[in-house]
């Protein structure tokens, strides 16, 4: 007698005819009729799942994890149909490929008896061709009917803050109304996002996800136009804070407006003339206003120091999520760093310290190769959740381990003999290194990025420090 393990999915809890339930009792009965035993550890059900993407599906991978022991499990996967098992050509190759030939379980559609001949290679290619049709179709006509739904002012997603969805219409939730009044007329007296989100999180308000309101999100809210009485929707994809996507619909709704049109006019010319006032200061991508930055970061919330205006705070700070306090000019916090690098250019515990960031013929072979020690590193994790999550067996666990352990000791004896190198070099070339790099960091003509570049190969990162966070810990790359 056979062991048989069960693989059911369906995509949305409207599909009653396909419910779990029904195609579990066609399962069972197959396996009945067919001399399979069908334990109940061996039933794996994914809800709500679209079968698209095989990684997005926890128990279709403990189902694939625990088919790689030895010896096997099961001797076959039943399916109501082989669409359950995959809608994508690529997923269903490689995996039912892997169960046969390595494993050596079959993959059986109760509804779909193909047979074991030749001919079944193709009629189960062209099934599989057919589900990924007809899932990319599916998804097509999704998106235009819910571009159609968008035109009538139909509803098309989760409520927005200030709104429930009671019979297919938006309903204003009174006392989130009242908060969306409040942003949209705080703004509009000149109080900046960053304070009015801190306002709201000091009174406990939360977002419908329960998250704490950030800048961003009142930013969201401003320009959000349901709250005039209006769809928007972008069928080319996310809006992803481009408010003003030419791709963007906004149409009349079906609900109530929370805001009148005359504050929302006032709101959007205010928003456009701060963006005016403030776009001088933008900087392209790719670059950097100040060789501080991506090194300093919050010791409150480990969030990064970013420059603003002249002066570093953090990050999550200005979202306002961060507790933090304090802010220090761009100017002090420099002259902190290098002061620090002159102590310890001019201390004997320097000679501690390995130059070989500072060595020219060093620098660009040794960042290459922690590059990939943290990507060794970062494979090691997988590799370790591959196998906790069930994916991988306790052998290949074992393997790939003591492989990439080994590649790991490999790089690390690289960087050892080089660390070997730098100790051997006269005292007085350290220390004319390092004032070298203190005077590319106090240069007028070398670019933020140079000095930048320079300060990242010895310092690991600085950490705003102290109750008042004038305080700085600086780590360096010992």
């Amino acid at each position: 007698m056979k062991t048989a393990a069960a693989y059911i999915r369906v995509s949305t809890e409207d599909q009653v005819e396909f419910s779990p339930d029904s195609q579990l009792a066609r399962i069972r009965d197959y396996a009945e009729r067919n001399d399979c035993t069908l334990p109940q550890e061996y039933i794996f059900v994914d809800e709500g799942i679209s079968g698209r993407k095989a990684e997005k599906r926890p128990q279709f991978m403990r189902m694939m994890g625990l088919a790689k022991q030895k010896p096997k499990p099961f001797d076959v996967i039943l399916l109501w149909k082989f669409s359950r098992f995959a809608r994508n050509r690529e997923d269903s190759i490689v995996y039912k490929s892997m169960l046969r030939k390595q494993c050596g379980i079959d993959v059986i559609s109760i509804t779909e008896n193909i047979g074991d001949d030749k001919m079944s290679v193709l009629i189960e290619a062209l099934i599989e061709a057919m589900d990924e049709f007809y899932s990319i179709n599916l998804s097509e006509e999704v998106k235009r009917g819910m571009t159609e739904k968008a035109r009538r002012g139909g509803v098309l997603s989760i409520p927005a803050y200030g709104y429930t969805v009671e019979n297919g219409q938006y309903i204003i939730v009174p006392e989130e109304a009242e908060v969306i009044r409040t942003v949209f007329r705080r703004y509009n007296e000149g109080t900046g996002m960053l304070r009015i989100a801190k306002e709201l999180n000091a009174l406990g308000i939360r977002t419908h996800r329960g998250g704490k309101i950030e800048n961003r999100t009142i930013e969201y809210w401003l320009n959000n136009p349901i709250y005039i009485g209006n769809i928007r929707w972008t069928p080319s994809g996310k809006t992803s804070r481009n408010y003003h996507n030419p791709d963007c619909m906004i149409v009349p709704g079906q609900h109530e407006a929370i805001i009148d049109n005359e504050t929302w006019t006032q709101t959007q010319r205010l928003m456009k003339e701060q963006k005016e006032k403030y776009r001088p200061y933008y900087k392209p991508m790719g670059s950097i206003s100040h060789w501080l930055v991506s090194l300093a970061r919050c010791g409150i919330c480990g969030g990064a120091l970013v420059n603003c205006s002249g002066y570093f705070c953090c990050n999550n700070r200005n979202k306002g999520v961060c507790p933090g306090n304090g802010s220090i000019s761009a100017k002090k916090l420099s002259n902190i760093v290098i002061n620090q690098l002159r102590d310890i250019m001019d201390s004997a515990s320097y000679l501690s310290v390995p130059t070989k960031a500072l060595q020219p013929a060093y620098q660009n072979n040794d960042a290459l190769i922690k590059r990939q020690l943290q990507k060794a590193y970062n494979r090691l994790e997988r590799v370790k959740e591959a196998y906790e999550q069930g994916i991988d067996t306790l052998e290949e666990y074992r393997a790939g381990k003591q492989k990439i352990t080994a590649e790991i000791e490999e790089m690390k004896s690289q960087l050892h003999s080089h660390d070997e190198s730098t100790k051997k070099e006269n005292p007085p070339l350290c220390r004319s290194l390092m004032k070298a790099a203190i005077d590319t960091l106090e240069s007028d003509t070398a670019s933020p990025k140079e000095k930048n570049d320079m300060a990242r190969g010895f310092i690991s990162e600085i950490v705003k420090t102290g109750t008042d966070g004038k305080e700085f810990c600086i780590f360096y790359r010992i």
